[in-house]
């Protein structure tokens, strides 16, 4: 038997070195299958888009995303090119051959990675033929009806087969990992097992399929884990042949990973495997320049949304902009999986806190949630075009007074202001103000919603009678669609909305990751997530005192449902408490911890996950070093050692606290020497070399 080649976690950049060269590391091949590749549908897209240019990096040339044909996503993100490796290159030669159409091309996206994609439409004529392979290797059928069910069958085959004609041409040499996503991919997997394929597989999940519709209806699901009778909740739900493929997956896969550790649990009991890595999600996270550019943008971006508050509440905008907060939740309409029902409680709870200690504190709220609409809400576009006629009011009689200002000043005069102004800007000015009088309240929603009568976001507004009364002091808008920054309402992107709010609020009570806060974050913006998120989970693991960087922790799995709305609430009524000057110290916190989300730290469970699928599959081959698992010491931000602006550490009587306090965290506070200690005590588990222009590293050439 050859040497093992012995896989390091320790001594080199996460990559393996081999000690003999039967097998140059080169020669390996990693794919990565996701019916997410090229083709947005969720969270699994950006899971793909954004880790795809640090799995480039460690691959170079030998790193390939699998996927499907979709004509619309190629033409718009794809650069046809042809395979630089001709084993590659043969296998989908014989693949077309067969009648399989194959696109080979580079995805235009940051890393600029290698993609395979799979016509589906014409492969479908093998549709039948595929399903009795399937069902002789697994024994599940699949109905005819469940179209995604049968185009994953499609797929899986086109991906079973494409390893296996690669694999051909290896004479069995370990050269090949294949790294599949979800159900969707799960066929491919199966079957490449089920033919014995020389192949290192890898299976995630990034949410069980089971999970999600028990979450959906309002089980009382994580307290209920090991009670369920799976096969049975899986039928009812009419989901039971793809709970089996999912399960077969899960079983076939030589490693098994999740995205968080909650997700694990779940997954223990629903798929009944225990993972063997927790690949943690990341992002891509650019730093300024400007060490406090972040800040800059938050100024402006808020200053936007200003802009299209004034137009939504003319009329009634006796509020003060300076003091109003910006809170928001935005994602798939899931009301109880995403904690839209929790938060709306919350807010009305918070209105009452409020009105009661009569605080000039504004907070308006924004529900980013697509649901079916036929158009923009009437009432919502007079706003804006009110607000815009005063303002052109506003800047015609400004050039007015201006001139006649300049002329006064050029003669020596001090001109009377009282004459300044003529009967005709008087007259025009008044007539301004009369077009603001509004005989209704404004809109709490943006679009006439088609079924709004059933919605349940609208309907808990209806019953906690947030409906935007000027003594309110929450404010609620539903904006039931994605933000661009071609709308006529609120022209700005996602990424630039969120930038200009104070607070996320994401209190989920089903969310194995959660990018949502997680993007908040990389943005210097605090939020609010749960314990019951892979996302919230995770900082509890890094962060000794979340909520003083601006993470706030709602705890959903050991409380009840109304204490868990308690203590949001009082998350969100000590945030109104914080005065400017602690919502900046805040927010230059919460942008520091943006290096635990970057690929470059958490892309080492990937590589731990490789690592372990080759040592499994190929043990004469490779072999694992005992202390090869990743560890997480060495990487908890400690509490800050200046008193952290936070409602969990700090609760006034009263919302108005006095000026010695802010003077005294002024002192206690230094942004250099707290920057400077994180920096420390975050220590980067390797750093990427600096390499001449145009070269790309190998595989295996990264090290400390």
């Amino acid at each position: 038997m050859p040497l093992a080649r012995s896989l390091s976690m320790t001594s080199l950049n996460g990559l393996p070195q081999w000690e003999d060269e039967d097998l140059p590391v080169e020669d390996l091949l990693l794919f990565e299958v996701s019916w997410e590749v090229t083709n947005k549908v969720g969270g699994i897209y950006t899971v793909i888009q954004s880790k795809a240019k640090i799995t480039a990096d460690e691959w170079g040339e030998n790193y390939f995303l699998v996927g499907p044909y979709f004509e619309h996503n190629v033409k718009t993100q794809v650069e046809a090119c042809e395979p630089p490796n001709p084993a590659v290159k043969k296998a989908m030669d014989t693949m077309k051959s067969q009648g399989c159409q194959v696109f080979f091309g580079r995805w235009l996206i940051e890393g600029s990675p290698y993609v395979l994609l799979f016509d589906i439409g014409s492969a479908a004529w093998n549709l039948d033929r595929w399903k009795g392979e399937f069902w002789d290797a697994s024994n599940i059928g699949i109905p005819f009806h469940d179209r995604e069910a049968n185009d994953a069958v499609i797929f899986g085959s086109l991906t079973a087969c494409f390893l296996k004609e690669l694999s051909c041409q290896f004479d069995d040499k370990p050269n090949i990992i294949a790294h599949f996503h979800e159900w969707q991919a799960g066929v491919g997997l199966i079957l490449s097992r089920s033919q014995k394929l020389p192949v290192a597989t890898i299976f995630t999940t990034h949410a069980t399929l089971l999970g999600r519709y028990l979450c959906a209806a309002s089980i009382d699901f994580y307290n209920n884990l090991d009670q369920f009778d799976i096969d049975k909740e899986a039928g009812e739900r009419q989901i039971y042949h793809r709970y089996c493929m999912e399960r077969a997956s899960v079983h076939c896969a030589h490693v098994f990973t999740t995205v968080s550790q909650i997700t694990a649990i779940e997954a223990e009991h629903m798929l009944k495997r225990n993972p063997d890595v927790v690949t943690s999600n990341g992002l891509n996270v650019k730093k300024f320049s400007a060490t406090h550019e972040f800040q800059n943008l938050h100024s402006m971006y808020k200053a936007r949304i200003q802009e299209f508050i004034r137009g939504h509440f003319y009329g009634h905008l006796d509020f003060s902009l300076e003091k109003t907060l910006f809170f928001f939740i935005a994602g798939r309409y899931e009301y109880s999986n995403k904690g839209a029902d929790m938060f709306l409680e919350a807010l009305s709870r918070l209105n009452l806190l409020l009105r009661v200690h009569k605080t000039d504190v504004t907070v308006v709220v924004f529900f980013i949630m697509p649901a079916k609409t036929n158009n923009f809400n009437v009432e919502t576009l007079k706003g804006q075009a009110v607000r815009k006629q005063l303002w052109d009011t506003a800047q015609s009689v400004k050039e007015k007074f201006g001139k006649k200002l300049y002329n006064a000043l050029l003669k020596g005069e001090i001109p009377d202001l009282n004459k300044i102004l003529d009967r005709d800007d008087i007259t025009i000015m008044k007539r301004a103000i009369f077009s603001t009088q509004r005989h209704c309240l404004p809109p709490v929603t943006t679009h006439n919603m088609i079924d709004d009568g059933n919605d349940p976001i609208l309907n808990t507004i209806r019953r906690i009678g947030l409906f935007n009364n000027r003594t309110d002091r929450v404010k609620v808008i539903l904006h039931p669609e994605f933000l661009s920054s071609t709308s006529p309402l609120l022209p700005l992107d996602y990424e630039e909305f969120v930038r200009g709010c104070h607070l996320g609020v994401f209190p989920s009570y089903y969310e194995p990751w959660g990018y949502t806060p997680a993007e908040c974050t990389v943005m210097g913006i605090p939020s609010v997530t749960t314990n019951l998120s892979g996302f919230g989970c995770f900082m509890q693991e890094h962060v000794a005192d979340p909520a003083a960087y601006g993470i706030y922790i709602v705890d959903r799995r050991f409380r009840s449902p109304d204490d868990s709305c308690n203590q949001l609430t009082q998350f969100l009524y000590g945030f109104c408490q914080q005065s400017r000057r602690q919502r900046i110290i805040q927010r230059n916190r919460t942008e520091r911890l943006s290096d635990l989300l970057d690929w470059r730290y958490l892309g080492r469970y990937y590589i731990h996950a490789r690592h372990l699928a080759l040592s499994r599959t190929f043990p004469d081959k490779f072999e694992m070093e005992p202390s090869a698992p990743p560890k997480t010491e060495g990487f908890r931000y400690p509490r800050p050692s200046s008193v952290p602006p936070s409602p969990s550490i700090s609760q006034h009587s009263s919302p108005h606290h006095s000026e010695g306090e802010d003077e005294d965290e002024d002192e206690r506070y230094d942004e250099d020497e707290e920057a400077e200690r994180d920096r420390q005590n975050f220590k980067s588990p390797f750093s990427l070399g600096v390499l001449p222009q145009g070269k790309k590293k190998q595989y295996g050439e990264y090290r400390n």
